[in-house]
């Protein structure tokens, strides 16, 4: 079975999705409606901006969304998904892939979550580190004991796990971890503590926008960061979206239930393989692959 896989934040890089935009009319039609539901020239900034450019919230999200949205549009008959995945932001374009939502209503509500999610950042100092070469349980032990807000936010892969919370907390936490026998803890140059508690904020603001949104039936399951399992059903697929800004991304637990119900190769749509290397360290019997056209 076809499992295609969508990626999240961190993907971007200078020039993205300009092959589509060059070789595809669809791809010029799908980015020229971006540019006008944003309000301003997104392709600019993906085809000619810098690295820095790219990191600019607003931009960040969307700019993911659609270079792996917009693609899986242009792979046309070639886009057959049995389920259907995503990390993160990417939950947002897998969502789309399975006609969930429209190609406008999605990227009117990544724009939202974008926004909302960097207001959110601005409330209190707080960040995210990498800790690696421990089990989640250990990690999840010293979240628990520290002081202040630190919470698991990522269940990347088995020995691969983000924390996040406010700054001083995911600091001691990452203290202790290294102490506990953690190859690395390190803080990530992101804006804010995404996946936890100090996303609430974000979390209400997003859940109005959703609920004033059109859901279909899928086409396909998704197995959802919140829940982990096949959804089919929209009122469930709503509310596992909105939890996903407080409540940890479990991407590991995602892939082992969708390898169980029958995934045989992992396709990864949009920039980047990163999620193609979490797969093989989840299971390495898996044939992984970029989507392209």
């Amino acid at each position: 079975m076809n499992a295609y896989i969508f990626p999240g934040q961190g993907a971007q890089f200078s020039g993205m999705g300009l092959d589509l935009f060059e070789k595809s009319t669809k791809a010029q039609d799908l980015f020229k409606k971006a540019n006008a539901i944003l309000g301003f020239s997104i392709t600019d900034i993906m085809f000619e901006g810098t690295a820095e450019d790219l990191k600019q919230t607003k931009v960040t999200q969307p700019a993911v969304f659609l270079h792996s949205v917009i693609l899986s549009k242009v792979l046309g008959e070639d886009f057959k998904p049995d389920m259907v995945a995503g990390h993160s932001l990417g939950e947002l374009s897998a969502l789309v892939a399975n006609n969930t939502l429209s190609f406008e209503d999605g990227l009117k509500l990544v724009y939202k979550r974008a926004m909302a999610m960097q207001e959110a950042c601005e409330l209190e100092p707080s960040t995210m580190a990498a800790v690696l070469g421990l089990e989640d349980e250990v990690v999840e032990a010293v979240c628990a004991e520290t002081d202040g807000i630190v919470v698991a936010a990522n269940y990347n892969c088995p020995g691969q796990l983000v924390i996040s919370g406010d700054i001083k907390a995911v600091e001691a936490a990452c203290e202790t971890l290294k102490e506990r026998g953690a190859k690395r803890a390190m803080i990530l140059p992101v804006g804010g503590a995404f996946h936890s508690p100090l996303m609430e904020p974000a979390r209400k603001e997003l859940a109005a926008a959703i609920e004033n949104t059109t859901f279909n039936t899928p086409t396909c399951p998704i197995y959802q960061n919140v829940s982990t399992f096949a959804v089919t059903d929209p009122e469930e697929i709503k509310k596992n979206l909105v939890f996903q800004l407080t409540a940890p991304v479990k991407w590991t637990q995602s892939v082992q239930n969708m390898i169980k119900d029958g995934a045989t190769n992992f396709t990864e749509v949009g920039p980047g393989k990163v999620l193609q290397g979490l797969v093989k360290k989840i299971d390495r019997q898996m044939e992984t692959a970029s989507a392209s056209i």
